[in-house]
């Protein structure tokens, strides 16, 4: 089975945890169409049927993901050219 990077799969978690306790807060009879884009799309990446188990999976494969590598920004790579000698 094909896994999900871990940055995706850490952000459609994320995204999808933020967006279902704020619709529980709000007491909304009938979730967002984006939260229902986020059940669906998490239970495919995982494998599931139920965005719960889906979520459970997601956790256990989070857990044992390599940590998060930092982003290289245009910046950085500036930084690092003006900090290597020239040849001579």
């Amino acid at each position: 089975m094909l896994m999900p990077h871990p940055a995706v799969l850490r952000r459609l978690v994320n995204e999808y945890e933020v967006l279902s306790a704020a619709v529980a807060a709000s007491e909304q009879a009938d979730p967002s169409t984006r939260l229902h884009d986020l059940a669906y799309t998490l239970c495919v990446s995982t494998g599931t049927r139920d965005v719960e188990r889906a979520l459970e999976v997601a956790h256990q494969w989070l857990a044992t993901a390599p940590a998060p590598v930092r982003e290289i920004t245009p910046s950085t790579v500036i930084e690092r050219r003006m900090a290597t000698p020239e040849p001579a």
